[in-house]
């Protein structure tokens, strides 16, 4: 989702979102995440056990999520939820971009995190794996059938003309990251699977996330891109961003959903709880309330072999020798 630092106003803007709940760290240049700390909603409870790593708290990153930026506060609430919940104090990062992410995972510097499923296959598979699956969402809406799955819809204006990807020969694509599946490794596969690899769009261009290639599209700025579809679910029923300026052509997918992770140096207890807190957080009042806001059914725990979809797009581009959209 988040796929650059974003500017200082929207920084602020997320800060201010955040005080729905939890604790936040944003960062500074020295890549050292500062903690700030939003006033608890309730106090938590006294829990007996351990804490993260000797009562330093676990920093719950997010580069790919179930909603889109315009919800972002969800996870706030959600850090808020799950210290509550464990008594693991649990602080909220964001506005890095996938690389950042997993290069905090892979080092400890956070200790788990909301992640594509793309970051996600490239941690897993490294000869020492740096990341290990915690649990993933289940979405509401029919189209994913309960499953960890979801799409990449292909976006266009309203107004346009164009009706299938092949229609987009010549023109303006716009994308989120390299790192994205959704945005990138999904739509590569797709043209892959079409034929369409020899400079098919006359220009390219990288946006940062999928609510500016909603933006740029809307706008006029691209003629298309190719978007998480949950992104556009959420921005759409809940009526924010530009979603509802443009129109879906196709869809790729499905795909395993963006998981939650843990870093391979995150303590084997302390991930199990937080395990716990959130596979049976549908049956909570409290976490069911949260859920329905984010449009989750519930989350689900999650074998590897759900990610070989996106394993095997990744390998059939690079075995083509298909690796850039042009």
């Amino acid at each position: 989702m988040t796929s650059l630092a974003r500017s200082p106003l929207l920084l602020l803007g997320l800060a201010g979102a955040f005080a729905l709940g939890g604790s936040v760290a944003l960062w500074s240049s020295t890549d050292e995440p500062e903690a700030v700390r939003s006033p608890a909603a309730a106090p938590a409870p006294a829990v007996t056990g351990p804490t993260a790593s000797a009562g330093k708290p676990v920093r719950l990153a997010m580069s790919a999520a179930f909603v889109s930026e315009s919800g972002v506060g969800i996870y706030a609430q959600l850090a808020s939820y799950l210290t509550r919940k464990t008594g693991i104090q649990t602080e909220f990062v964001s506005g890095l971009a996938y690389g950042t992410i997993n290069s905090m995972l892979e080092e400890g510097t956070v200790h788990c995190g909301f992640i594509c499923g793309l970051p996600y296959v490239l941690l897993h598979d490294n000869p020492q794996p740096a990341a290990q699956l915690i649990a993933a969402p289940i979405m509401k809406a029919a189209r994913y059938q309960g499953q960890p799955k979801y799409f990449s819809d292909l976006i266009v204006r309203k107004d346009s003309p164009f009706q299938s990807l092949h229609d987009l020969k010549g023109r303006t694509y716009v994308y989120n990251d390299e790192l994205s599946n959704s945005g990138y490794n999904l739509p590569r596969y797709r043209m892959l699977q079409l034929g369409l690899t020899k400079g098919f769009f006359g220009k390219v261009l990288r946006s940062g996330s999928h609510e500016e290639s909603i933006r740029m599209v809307a706008a006029g700025e691209a003629d298309a891109s190719f978007v998480d579809s949950l992104v556009l679910d959420y921005d759409r029923e809940k009526g924010l961003g530009h979603a509802q300026e443009v129109r879906v052509i196709e869809s790729a997918g499905p795909a395993g959903i963006c998981p939650l992770v843990a870093s391979s140096k995150m303590p084997a207890e302390l991930r199990d709880k937080l395990q716990h807190v959130l596979v049976t957080m549908h049956e909570d009042p409290e976490g069911r309330k949260l859920l329905d806001e984010a449009l989750l059914d519930r989350f689900s725990l999650v074998e590897d072999s759900n990610y070989d979809d996106i394993r095997s797009m990744k390998e059939a581009a690079e075995k083509a020798g298909f690796t850039v959209i042009r």
